[in-house]
C-alpha cells in the first residue's frame, strides 16, 4: 500500500513553511519509543533509519537509551547508540543509563555502556555513584573496570555510605575484595554510625565479615547505641559472624542495650559453637541479665515501658527457646539446674515456653516436680495452653501427661489449666483433651446407652 501521509506532511510543510524533515521526527520519534517499548529492535532499526531523535526526552525524562536498558536489550542498545544516542544523557531523576545498568545487573549491558565511553564517575543526586551501585547489584568485573576508568573506591553519597558500605551490604565478597585491592578504607563511617564491617555483618554473609576483618576492619568499633559488632551479630542472629568476633577483644562480661550478655543471646539462638567459645572465653554460665537500657513511647503500651524481665541466666533462656543441646553445653560448665527466677520460672517452666518436647523432658530431667508452680500459680500445663498452637504442642503435652501433670490446679487467678483449654481457641482445646480426656464427658458417654434404653422402655 502507498504512504499516503509523505503528500499529506508535503503539503503541511508548503502551508507552514516547514520543511519535511522538520515535520517528520516527531511522528518517528514516537514510532521509537513504541519500538522500544515494545521491545521490537526491528523497529527501532527503522525509526532510527527516518529520522527518530535517539535523544529525545520520554516519559519522566528518560532517553530512548534508559528505555532500552531497562529492557535489557543489548542489541536495541548497540543500535541506539550507532544511531547518535548520548551515553551519559540521565534522566530527570539523575539516572545515568550505566547507573541503571548497574542496577538491573546485567554484565554484557554495564560492559556495553563502558565501551561506549560511559562516565563512571556521574552519580546520581544524592551523590550515589555507578560504582557503588555495580558493588552492590552488578558483575564484579564492572568493578574492577570502573575503577581503573577513575571511579573512586571511597567515594561518599548523601548518607556517607561508600561503595565498600554497598558491596558489604550484600554481601558480595568479590566486590568487597576488589574495592579493597583499590584502596577503599574498611573503617570509614557512615553519617548513620556505621562501618562496612556492621553493613557486612547485617548482610548475613559470613565470608563478608571475613573479608573485612582480614583487612583490618576495627571489630571493637561501637555504633549507635554503643552497639559492638559482636552485638550486633547477635541482635541479626549471624551467629558465625560472632563467632568470628569472639576472638578479636571482646568483653564477655559487657551488657547490651537490653541488659544481656553475649551468652544469653547465643543461648537464645542454640548456636553451639557459639556458646562454646564464649564459655572458652570465661563467660559465666550463671550469669543474669540486667536492666533494659530501652525506652519505649509506643501506643501499643500506653507510652509505658514493658514490665521488667526479671534477671535470668543463660540455662533458663536456652530452655525458653527450645535449645537442649545448648542447655547441655551450660550445664556442663556449671550452670546452676535449680535457679528459681524472682516470678517463680524455673527451668521446667522455661522449657515450657520453648516449643520442644524434647527440651521439656529434659528439663524435667532436672528438675521433676511436674505441677510446679510460678508466683501466678500457673504451671507447666497451664503454660502450655496459654502459648496457643505450636507444632509440637501434642508432643509436649503427652510428656507431662506421661509424668503425671495434673490438669486440675487452678492459677492465682482462679482458673486450672484444663479450663483455660477448654474456654480458649478451638485447637488447642481439641489437643489438650485429646491427651486429657474431659472426665465429665466420658462419665456422659458411658451413661448414654443406659439413658436411650430408659427413654425406650418408657
Amino acid at each position: 500500500m502507498a504512504d499516503v501521509t509523505r503528500p499529506i506532511l508535503a503539503l503541511l510543510a508548503l502551508l507552514t513553511g516547514c520543511s519535511v524533515a522538520q515535520a517528520r521526527p516527531a511522528q518517528d520519534d514516537d514510532r521509537l519509543a513504541r519500538a522500544i517499548q515494545a521491545n521490537d529492535l526491528a523497529g527501532v532499526q527503522v525509526a532510527l533509519a527516518e529520522g527518530a531523535d535517539p535523544n529525545r526526552k520520554l516519559a519522566f525524562g528518560a532517553t530512548p537509551l534508559s528505555w532500552a536498558v531497562n529492557v535489557q536489550n543489548a542489541a536495541m542498545i548497540g543500535a541506539l547508540l550507532a544511531g547518535g544516542a548520548g551515553v551519559n544523557n540521565a534522566d530527570q531523576d539523575g539516572v545515568t543509563p550505566l547507573s541503571l545498568a548497574c542496577e538491573l545487573g546485567e554484565a554484557m549491558i554495564v560492559a556495553q555502556l563502558l565501551d561506549a565511553g560511559a562516565n563512571v564517575r556521574a552519580t546520581r543526586p544524592d551523590g550515589t555513584s555507578p560504582l557503588a551501585i555495580c558493588a552492590r547489584y552488578g558483575p564484579s568485573d564492572a568493578v574492577a573496570r570502573m575503577v581503573a576508568m577513575g571511579a573512586a573506591p571511597d567515594s561518599i553519597d548523601s548518607r556517607g555510605q561508600t561503595p565498600l558500605m554497598w558491596a558489604a551490604a550484600a554481601g558480595r565478597t568479590e566486590a568487597i575484595a576488589l574495592l579493597l585491592q583499590a584502596g577503599a578504607n574498611p573503617n570509614r563511617v557512615s553519617k548513620g554510625g556505621f562501618t562496612p564491617l556492621f553493613f557486612a555483618i547485617k548482610s548475613g554473609v559470613v565470608p563478608a565479615t571475613q573479608a573485612l576483618l582480614a583487612a583490618g576492619a576495627d571489630s571493637t568499633y561501637r555504633g549507635p547505641e554503643n552497639t559492638s559488632a559482636v552485638q550486633l551479630a547477635l541482635y541479626q542472629k549471624n551467629f558465625a559472624a560472632a563467632a568470628l568476633l569472639v576472638p578479636h577483644g571482646v568483653d564477655v562480661t559487657e551488657r547490651d542495650r537490653t541488659g544481656e550478655l553475649l551468652l544469653h543471646g547465643a543461648a537464645a539462638g542454640g548456636d553451639v559453637d557459639l556458646v562454646r567459645l564464649l564459655l572458652a572465653k570465661g563467660a559465666d554460665p550463671n550469669g543474669l541479665t540486667g536492666p533494659s537500657r530501652i525506652t519505649w513511647v509506643t501506643e501499643a503500651n500506653f507510652g509505658r515501658p514493658p514490665p521488667p524481665v526479671p534477671p535470668t541466666p543463660p540455662l533458663l533462656i536456652a530452655a525458653a527457646n527450645g535449645r537442649k543441646d545448648v542447655m547441655a553445653l551450660l550445664l556442663a560448665a556449671g550452670a546452676d539446674p535449680r535457679f528459681v527466677a524472682v516470678d517463680g520460672t524455673n527451668v521446667l517452666l522455661a522449657a515450657a515456653r520453648g516449643g520442644s518436647a524434647a527440651t521439656l523432658g529434659y528439663a524435667l530431667s532436672l528438675a521433676p516436680a511436674v505441677d510446679v508452680a510460678d508466683a501466678d500459680g500457673m504451671t507447666v500445663l497451664h503454660v502450655l495452653v496459654a502459648g496457643g498452637v505450636q507444632p509440637e504442642l501434642e508432643a509436649m503435652l503427652r510428656v507431662l501427661a506421661a509424668h503425671g501433670a495434673r490438669t486440675d490446679i487452678p492459677s492465682k487467678y482462679g482458673a486450672t489449666a484444663a479450663q483455660m483449654a477448654d474456654g480458649g481457641i478451638s485447637e488447642v482445646k481439641g489437643i489438650f483433651r485429646t491427651v486429657f480426656p474431659d472426665p465429665t464427658a466420658v462419665k456422659m458417654a458411658g451413661a448414654l446407652p443406659r439413658t436411650v434404653l430408659t427413654i425406650d422402655q418408657q
